[in-house]
């Protein structure tokens, strides 16, 4: 996936649209001093900025604290890119047959700065079983599909940007034993994570690409480790592999 740099002219659009990325599931309410901090713009330019997207419902305020957090402009957004998102409308019954087949999660995950973000998802029929939210977002390195984006996308390892997050005992943190995994993955054609995002929590995944080629996001199973060996797993990504090539357009 390319990224096209940004058009002359648009600072003030694009400071705006920065803030509004600082409001996290971790971070869901910042006061003016930490989202000027968080931003390095000084308090006067950020207030004004902040004032521009409430004015457009993109942003709220609490009544009792003064903290911003992003209003019910950005949910409407949210619902409408969702509705509208043609990889998902295409992706969802593929979801629903893997899911019921598998009797595992299987979820469509887009890559959002060094994140996959979960598109859709239909959870397992397991009662133990992985289920996120859709809209959750995953660090890129230590979920399947991020891995699998990163190996497959032209682009992709420009994504890792900084330190690699150890989030279990088994998160790879080590940029050279990543890019030799990444090489395993690009022999087979699907990614694994074992432990990696969460302890007891396993999966594989496979991109999903446009109609030339280009990478758009990843497919999904998931679920207990003790369900996801290293046979089935090498089953279910041969599998999420041909699922994933039937979402690729024909021209």
């Amino acid at each position: 996936m390319r990224h096209q740099a940004p058009p002359q002219g648009a600072q003030a659009a694009l400071r705006a649209i920065r803030l509004l990325k600082l409001f996290t599931a971790e971070l869901p309410e910042l006061q003016l001093a930490d989202i000027s901090a968080r931003s390095g713009l000084n308090k006067t330019t950020t207030h004004r900025l902040l004032q521009a997207l409430q004015s457009e419902e993109l942003l709220d305020r609490n009544p009792g604290s003064g903290a911003y957090r992003l209003g019910p402009g950005m949910m409407a957004l949210g619902v409408q890119a969702l509705s509208s998102n043609d990889l998902r409308l295409r992706a969802r019954p593929l979801l629903r047959r893997l899911a019921d087949e598998t009797g595992e999660t299987a979820t469509l995950e887009v890559p959002i700065d060094d994140s996959m973000l979960i598109l859709d998802e239909v959870t397992s029929r397991h009662v133990v079983g992985a289920s996120g939210n859709v809209g959750t977002r995953w660090p890129i390195h230590a979920t399947s599909t991020g891995k699998a984006f990163i190996a497959f996308d032209i682009d992709g390892t420009q994504r890792l940007r900084g330190k690699l997050l150890s989030l279990t005992s088994k998160t790879i943190t080590r940029l050279d034993v990543l890019e030799k995994q990444l090489g395993d993955i690009r022999r087979r054609g699907f990614a694994e994570t074992v432990d990696e995002l969460e302890e007891g929590f396993s999966g594989v995944g496979a991109v999903v690409r446009d109609g030339m080629g280009e990478v758009l996001g990843a497919l999904s199973i998931c679920g207990p480790s003790q369900r996801m060996s290293g046979a089935r797993r090498a089953q279910l990504g041969a599998s999420l592999c041909a699922a994933a090539s039937q979402l690729q357009p024909r021209y």
